[in-house]
């Protein structure tokens, strides 16, 4: 018996939506029924975390991500493009085969020893980072200790 033929599509999308984004991707080649069933935003919500809205709402790029994209589209944007957070201060993206959360911290984001003395540190601007600014330490002759603290 032929499973696409004895399965609704709906039913198809929430049994692949018990699996992973990578495994989504795989059976969306297998037929055209199947691919139909992996590419429904149904299978793509359960990959996004549960919180993607407030997190995306909270960007400092535009929120028109939620209405724009599909979920599909949605959640590859966020593996190839993260999104800047918390007064971009922070980075989200999504680990691409598990759609696991990924969080980085820009250098205003850290808590630095010594970080606001401006003989030890620069704050400058690098075309290549992902963040407004980036801490350079500027001064290293009589520095005998690093701590960096950060929250997330």
């Amino acid at each position: 018996m032929d499973i696409t033929n004895a399965l609704p599509v709906e039913c198809i999308s929430h049994i692949i939506s018990l699996t992973t984004p990578r495994d989504a991707c795989r059976l969306a080649v297998v037929s055209p029924i199947f691919k139909s069933a992996a590419d429904s935003d149904l299978v793509w919500e359960k990959f996004l975390p549960t919180a993607y809205k407030l997190v995306i709402s909270n960007s400092v790029s535009s929120s028109s991500l939620i209405t724009s994209l599909s979920k599909k589209d949605l959640y590859f944007h966020l593996c190839r493009q993260p999104i800047l957070i918390n007064n971009g201060t922070m980075s989200f993206a999504l680990e691409k085969e598990t759609g696991k959360k990924c969080y980085m911290v820009g250098a205003r984001g850290l808590c630095i020893e010594l970080g606001s003395a401006p003989n030890f540190w620069e704050w400058t601007s690098l075309p290549e980072s992902r963040f407004p600014e980036v801490a350079e330490l500027a001064y290293l002759l009589y520095f005998w200790f690093f701590e960096v603290n950060a929250r997330i």
